[in-house]
């Protein structure tokens, strides 16, 4: 399943390629990608747990 996130430059949620999972650096974890339409870094902020 691709993941989704808003992008700013394209102002509209795009799926993100080249996914990866990090950890922010207050310990948040997120995903980090880029917009397939525009290549912009894309970020989304998942639920800590």
């Amino acid at each position: 399943m691709a993941e989704t996130a808003f992008c700013v430059k394209c102002k509209a949620k795009r799926e993100m390629k080249d996914v990866e999972k990090v950890t922010m650096k207050n310990g948040r974890p997120a995903l980090k990608g880029k917009c397939v339409v525009c290549g912009t870094g894309m970020y989304k902020i998942l639920p800590s747990k």
